[in-house]
């Protein structure tokens, strides 16, 4: 499978709980952070729920 770069790019204060949730499950915890993660139907599931607070890269 592929692989894309995720990185956090706003904050998850006064967001919902379950983009709170998701952020998480992304190992995402501070601005700035990045990872690499398989391109999966749940991961792009997870990336869809909160655009607006990453930016993603192919790799």
């Amino acid at each position: 499978m592929a692989k894309v770069k995720v990185t956090q790019v706003r904050s998850t204060i006064k967001r919902p709980k379950t983009q709170k949730l998701t952020m998480l499950a992304l190992g995402l915890t501070k601005i700035g952070n990045s990872v690499e993660v398989e391109a999966t139907p749940a991961i792009e599931g997870m990336i869809r729920k909160v655009n607006h607070l990453i930016t993603v890269e192919n790799i």
